[in-house]
């Protein structure tokens, strides 16, 4: 289950990237206790960040096959 800081960090997160792709040369985003400078450049790096706290906080994470039954 996410936690609110967790939840809070997503949303500011997307806010970030949106902020950069609609102009916005820099942002800064708090990540773990750490303030982490994101520019176009770094955007999939933001995009990997924005899609592991989604796992978490919307609960999508990735889930292994089911294991096939062989005689």
């Amino acid at each position: 289950m996410a936690t609110v800081e967790q939840t809070q960090q997503l949303a500011e997160a997307r806010a970030a990237r949106h902020k950069l792709m609609t102009g916005t040369a820099v942002v800064r985003v708090n990540k773990d206790g750490m303030s982490v400078e994101y520019t176009r450049a770094t955007l999939t790096q933001l995009n990997e960040y924005i899609d592991a706290l989604a796992r978490v906080v919307e609960g999508t994470g990735r889930r292994m096959p089911p294991a096939g039954v062989r005689f």
